[in-house]
């Protein structure tokens, strides 16, 4: 019992951690209009990625996995759109 509590505590705030650290890219991204410095290659598997983590979120029913996956992906796509861009 306690262990579902905490389990899903500890997927949130993971979900939290990782969804945030893409902001600081993102806002820097938005300001400079740079991704000079951005593998293009490595954003498309990683968009990717995250894709299929929130596909696997929804199949499973799990709203951490979900919701992280969601905004990342928005983050994700945002750098990629700029990257192609701004190439």
């Amino acid at each position: 019992m306690i262990f579902d509590f905490l389990s899903k505590y500890i997927g949130f705030f993971a979900a939290f951690c990782t969804t945030v650290a893409f902001l600081p890219q993102a806002l820097k991204v938005y300001q400079t209009k740079s991704t000079k410095d951005i593998s293009l290659s490595m954003f498309i598997i990683f968009t990717v990625g995250v894709f299929s983590w929130l596909i696997y979120g929804i199949y499973i029913s799990d709203l951490p996995i979900i919701l992280a996956n969601s905004i990342t992906l928005i983050l994700s796509i945002f750098i990629l759109i700029y990257k192609i861009k701004f190439k």
